[in-house]
This record gives C-alpha cells, structure tokens and sequence, in this order.
C-alpha cells in the first residue's frame, strides 16, 4: 500500500521558549517518509535555498506549516519562504504545476483561548478566517488546503495537556502517512482536531 510522504515546515524563532511546541515536535514520529525541517535552524541568517526547498516540496505529497500564530499570522521567516519559495511558473501560473494536487494544513499554536476567536470575542475572527490568506495561496498554486490543527490556551497550559496534543498531532501523522484522505469528510470540520477525535470514535 502506497504511503504519503509528509514534509512538516516548522518556524519558531523562540522554539527553546516555548513548551507546547516542544511537546509536539518531540512527538513526531521518527518514521520514515516524515521529513521535519526547522526554517530557523536550517537559515538563522533568512538565506533560503530556494532550489533546495523546492526540490523538498516536490518529493513530499503532504506539506505542514507548522508555527504559532504571530500577530494573526506566521512569524517572518516563513514568510519569507512562501515569498521566495513559491514562484511563478513553478508553484503557480500558467506553467507552475510542481504543487497541483499536493495537500497543504497548518499546525498553529496560540496563547488564547479558543473562545476569543470569534466575532464575539476579543479576536473577533475565527482561525479558519484568520488563516484565509494562506489557504489563498494554496489554491493559487493549486493545493488542496485543509482545515489547520490547533492548539490553543498555550500560555495557561501545563505539560500533562501539552503532551496530550503532542500524542494526538503524532497519531494524526502516523493516520495521515497511512491512509487517503476524504476531502469532503474532512472539510465538515473546523479544525483537523475536531476531524481526527471523530474518526477515532467512529472508526477505532
């Protein structure tokens, strides 16, 4: 059975700083076909290998941006690298077709509750509708953009929950490396989150 091959994107300029994102970086499986590649590690001077990082996308069917949310959005290396990495007439345009068909989802992590993000809260978007503009450039360049998996509350959370997300981001992955995805299924769900705890129980 043929499996996907996952390439997890990972930007966090304070990586040491931060548990939560410890407790699920250290839950990826060491399995192979799951390739984690730290921006920050890999270009601390933001010197992106352009050629490099395509060739990495190329040999990946499922791609991850996996970061926590800087100011409604990713912190500035990443940037950098959607700004860079995806040119024209490769990931998009008449031409650009390296990408088409791959599938594209977000790991965010976040210091608020869940409850803030919406239009009655004091962040007054959703996740989802903050995250548009990256869902628009995985449709420019042709991807199938998934709901994001997200962590939330992460100022207020003790290590015991966050290696709880940790297990479960690593379960998904195993999940996702193994089977197809129902696109369809999958999009009646807010976040990825919500969308695994259902197969597991409907599905064991």
């Amino acid at each position: 059975m043929k499996t996907s091959k996952i390439l997890i994107l990972f930007a966090h300029p304070l990586f040491e700083k931060s548990m939560v994102n410890k407790a699920l970086v250290f839950k990826i499986p060491q399995l192979e076909g799951i390739t984690f590649h730290d921006l920050y590690e890999a270009y601390p001077e933001f010197d992106i290998d352009v050629k490099k990082e395509q060739a990495l996308l190329e040999s990946h069917d499922i791609i991850i941006w996996h970061h926590p949310l800087y100011w409604y959005s990713c912190p500035p290396l990443l940037k950098q690298w959607i700004d860079m990495v995806l040119e024209y007439n490769w990931a998009y345009g008449t031409q650009g077709n390296a990408l088409k068909g791959k599938k594209i989802f977000q790991v965010i992590t976040t210091g608020g509750a869940q409850k803030n993000y919406c239009d009655t809260g004091k962040d007054r978007y959703t996740i989802p509708e903050l995250l548009e503009p990256f869902n628009q450039t995985a449709k420019v360049c042709k991807m199938e953009y998934l709901p994001p998996f997200v962590v939330h509350g992460t100022h207020q959370m003790d290590e015991k929950e966050a290696n709880q997300f940790g297990q479960t981001y690593s379960d998904l992955l195993k999940h996702l490396q193994a089977n197809d995805i129902d696109l369809n299924e999958v999009n009646t769900h807010f976040y990825l989150n919500d969308w695994f705890h259902f197969k597991l129980k409907n599905h064991g």
